[in-house]
């Protein structure tokens, strides 16, 4: 099988693309044929050893894929080969083949193409998480995105309105807006051209938001929480600026909000019932057509690097995926 390889820490240029034996389904395993890789910021990250998380070298990066059931472990009851999954991995998914636990697997709707499947239980699933599991978002609340046209940022703005909630989107410019406003933002905010705070106040009328989701850091995090509503909730997603900021602690304490630290990684380790429910209810809203992916780009698996430096920088709006 060919196979994306990360064999140094640096940039998306230093990926290798090496053809490997295909693999074997070990106990509780099941080997995915890929027909689509979920491409992620903080794949970007993890390449450079830059992440929480850090694999051992050498290994394939990319952690979610769509694709068909080609082998099945010693132990594995309730799939067949042949069945339409995702599946969810700590890596190897920028390959033609994947291996993933079999606990970790959920059936893809027939109506359900594979670029839109791949990347709905982590993109998705941290939008979920954060807005109902940490941010405790209802409706008729008014909600604030940061990096809205992003992949988990357009996921929150989707989400958002599913749960009722009035949705600010705020990007860089008024093609991702466009995008925000399609994909259901109530109302947008281009933070480069126009005052945040003032259009924030004047949208909610001197109230503020209620939940703010921030998968972006850099300099509009602080200025985001200075428009919060008394007992709202600023829900810390990300780093995407690269820079991780440095917010002044009286401003919980006078707008009594929370912060919230939202990481589902260790979330789906911690608790993986809760986060199976979770991505199982996103896959009936996504049966239901209450969500829709937006695909912005796809790419061929042999380029993997171009994938990741449109991601990283920011020329595209939504998911980016690698098909094989």
């Amino acid at each position: 099988m060919k196979a994306i390889v990360c064999k140094a820490w640096g940039p998306p240029e230093s990926l290798v693309l090496e053809e490997r034996p295909p693999l074997e389904a070990g106990s509780g395993q099941v080997v995915v044929s890929v027909k689509a890789a979920n491409v992620k910021f903080a794949d970007t990250l993890i390449i450079e050893n830059k992440y929480q998380t850090k694999p051992e070298l050498p290994f394939i990066p990319g952690g979610e894929v769509a694709g068909v059931v080609k082998a099945i472990g010693a132990g594995v009851e309730g799939w067949k080969i042949g069945d339409r999954v995702s599946g969810q991995a700590t890596s190897g998914g920028y390959a033609e083949e994947a291996l993933v636990e079999a606990d970790r697997l959920l059936k893809i709707p027939e109506s359900v193409d594979y670029a839109s499947a791949a990347g709905v239980a982590s993109t998705y699933g941290t939008s979920y998480y954060a807005l109902i599991d940490r941010g405790r978002l209802r409706a008729g609340e008014t909600l604030l995105v940061l990096g809205a046209s992003g992949g988990v940022g357009l996921a929150a703005v989707e989400i958002g309105k599913v749960l009722g909630a009035r949705v600010i989107a705020c990007a860089s410019t008024e093609e991702k807006l466009s995008v925000c406003r399609k994909q259901g933002a109530d109302e947008t905010i281009n933070y480069v051209t126009e005052d945040m705070r003032a259009r924030v106040k004047e949208i909610t009328k001197g109230k503020g938001v209620d939940v703010v989701y921030d998968p972006v850091g850099g300099p509009y995090s602080e200025l985001a929480l200075r428009d919060m509503a008394w007992g709202g909730r600023f829900l810390v997603v990300g780093f995407a600026a690269g820079d991780i900021p440095r917010i002044p602690l009286n401003l919980p304490l006078i707008k009594g909000c929370s912060i919230v630290g939202v990481w589902i990684g260790a979330f789906a380790k911690r608790d993986p019932a809760q986060h199976r429910a979770n991505a199982l209810e996103l896959w009936k809203w996504f049966a239901e057509g209450k969500i829709k992916p937006h695909v912005s780009a796809t790419f061929p698996l042999e380029r993997a690097a171009d994938a990741l430096n449109a991601l990283a920088g920011r020329k595209v709006a939504g998911k980016v995926v690698l098909t094989t």
